[in-house]
């Protein structure tokens, strides 16, 4: 019995995506573009801007809490950060923040807003915009849509150093998407033997679908240093066994009151407990994500980002 057959049939249709975006050349401003929205047209310049996925197998781990913070760190470090909420079916950025956006992506690509009025000013030099239904319009944009979105985004795209994207948790359609489209992928999970198991399923279905991002993994709510290491260790052996998949152990958040407090509150914990254990361990993994040197064959920034989910969502 193939313990991969299962997934197998449920990746067929990412790998056919996978397969239909490799044959697909972006075309660039200027080219005379007036095709299929998927061979999306680029400015010839595009940026250096690292797009780091963040995601999960299951909901109720602390990912956009992680990716909340990790945003406010990065900015800390003198980042310019962008962290786009496009989890469409739980938006918790606004829960972890105490802000709502009013306007989201969807805005942008109908005309009614700019992306200035989008975009919002969240704490600790945090940018965020919300994805919102924008993130299905993608999938349907016009030509000309298209080249005001891209217009629209070029002067934000050249300032920002990194994308960060909170995405659904799972293994839906458009996390897929996103997770494909991503220069790397952060998967949180938990010690929750489910948490374990389903992080597990969607490292598999990124993998028999064709899709290779740099897959990292961070371990939440952990007891000790121990305790992630050990589950790190379950999910890797896992992973080399069935899969000969590789993926990185990025680092753990220690299980810590001052986060439930700073949800109540909310105020992310890295703003209003700074030397807290949980504070201190997203500034271990902010640390090794500023100082690796990144490599990836995707492009990069908002416009490679929103070019690539284009293609995935609308093939």
């Amino acid at each position: 019995m193939n313990p991969n057959k299962g997934y197998k049939d449920q990746a067929e249709p990412l790998r056919e995506l996978v397969e239909k975006s490799a044959n697909r050349r972006p075309r660039l401003l200027g080219d005379g573009y007036a095709g299929d929205h998927a061979d999306a047209v680029l400015p010839a310049q595009q940026s250096s801007a690292r797009v780091i996925a963040i995601t999960s197998g299951k909901g109720g781990v602390g990912k956009t809490n992680f990716a909340v913070n990790l945003g406010i760190s990065l900015s800390q470090a003198g980042n310019k950060v962008l962290l786009m909420d496009a989890d469409l079916g739980m938006a918790n950025i606004d829960i972890v923040l105490g802000v709502i956006p009013p306007f989201n992506l969807f805005h942008v690509i109908r005309g009614e807003k700019t992306l200035a009025e989008t975009v919002i000013s969240g704490p600790g030099g945090l940018q965020i915009l919300a994805g919102g239904s924008g993130v299905y319009e993608l999938a349907e944009l016009s030509a000309w849509q298209l080249e005001r979105l891209i217009h629209s985004f070029r002067d934000l795209d050249d300032k920002l150093d990194y994308l960060l994207i909170d995405t659904g948790a799972g293994i839906g359609r458009h996390v897929m998407s996103f997770l494909a489209s991503a220069q790397e992928t952060i998967v949180i999970t938990t010690p929750e033997p489910t948490a374990v198991t389903d992080a597990y399923g969607l490292i598999k279905m990124l993998y028999l679908g064709g899709v290779n991002p740099k897959i990292r993994v961070v371990v939440n709510m952990v007891e000790t240093a121990d305790e992630a290491s050990q589950i790190f260790e379950r999910l890797n052996t896992a992973c080399e066994r069935f899969l000969g998949a590789k993926i990185t152990f990025l680092g753990y958040v220690l299980k810590d009151p001052a986060v439930s407090r700073a949800v109540k509150e909310q105020v992310p914990f890295l703003l209003s407990r700074p030397t807290s254990k949980a504070s201190r361990c997203i500034l271990d993994i902010t640390s090794r994500i500023t100082q690796e040197v990144p490599y990836s064959d995707r492009e990069g920034g908002l416009l490679g980002l929103i070019r690539k989910v284009m293609t995935f969502a609308g093939a």
